[in-house]
C-alpha cells in the first residue's frame, strides 16, 4: 500500500502542474486577446470619429467589424480559461442574470447576451428610428440632402447606451435603426416602421430582422 502511494503521489503532482501551466497559458492568452480587442476599438473609434462620406463609413463599418472578432476572440479565451483555473471561473466574460439567454448573429458571428441585454438591443433599434426619424424630417424640412450616415447622432451611435452589452454591439443596432428611421423621415413614409401621435416606432418584423435573434435554454 505505501509502494503504491509513492507511485500515486508523483502522478498527482504532475497532473496538478500540467493543470496549473495549462491555466497559466491560458490566462494569457486572455490577457492578448484582451490586449488585441482594446487595440482594434481603439482603431474603430478613431476610424469611426471622422466619417465624412460613404468611403469613410466602409472604413469604419470594416473597423467595428473587425473589433467584434477580436471581442468574440476574448470571450472564447475567457470561457475556455475559466474551465481550465483550478480556482474557480473569474476568468469567465459573462455572468447573465438566471433565465433566459439569447444569441445574437451579426457580422458572421455569434455572442450571447442575457434578458437585460436582450431589451437593451430592442431599445437601441426603436431609439435609433426614433432619432433617425426626427432628423431625415429636419434635414427635409430645411432642404439639405439626404445625410444620415453624417449626422452626429447616427455618428455617435450611443444615445440611450447603457452598459449591459459592448459599446460597439449598442452602436450597431442603433445606427440599423436609425439609418432606416432617417430614410422615413427624410421620404415622409413609414416603410420600416408607425406612428402613433408623435411617437415613432419601428415595426416589429423589421426589428427582429435586424436583431436575428434566436432563445437558447
Amino acid at each position: 500500500m505505501k509502494t503504491f502511494r509513492s507511485k500515486l503521489l508523483p502522478l498527482a503532482i504532475g497532473a496538478l502542474a500540467l493543470t496549473a501551466a495549462a491555466g497559466i497559458t491560458n490566462g494569457q492568452n486572455v490577457n492578448n486577446q484582451y490586449r488585441q480587442w482594446q487595440r482594434a476599438q481603439a482603431v474603430a473609434n478613431r476610424e469611426c470619429s471622422r466619417v465624412r462620406d460613404r468611403g469613410d463609413m466602409r472604413d469604419c463599418q470594416n473597423a467595428r467589424a473587425r473589433a467584434q472578432r477580436e471581442y468574440n476572440d476574448y470571450v472564447r479565451a475567457s470561457q475556455s480559461y475559466g474551465r481550465y483555473n483550478p480556482y474557480g471561473n473569474s476568468g469567465t466574460v459573462y455572468n447573465p442574470s438566471t433565465g433566459q439567454y439569447y444569441r445574437i448573429y451579426r457580422n458572421g458571428q455569434y455572442y450571447q447576451t442575457d434578458y437585460r441585454g436582450y431589451n437593451l438591443l430592442r431599445q437601441a433599434v426603436n431609439s435609433g428610428y426614433q432619432q433617425g426619424y426626427r432628423q431625415g424630417q429636419i434635414d427635409r424640412r430645411y432642404g439639405r440632402g439626404s445625410n444620415y450616415f453624417g449626422n452626429s447622432l447616427y455618428m455617435s451611435g450611443t444615445y440611450g447606451y447603457q452598459s449591459y452589452v459592448t459599446r460597439d454591439q449598442y452602436q450597431y443596432y442603433f445606427q440599423q435603426g436609425f439609418q432606416r428611421g432617417y430614410e422615413d423621415g427624410y421620404n415622409n413614409t413609414f416603410r420600416y416602421g408607425t406612428r402613433n401621435g408623435t411617437t415613432f416606432n419601428i415595426l416589429s418584423n423589421v426589428l427582429g430582422t435586424i436583431l436575428n435573434l434566436a432563445s437558447q435554454p
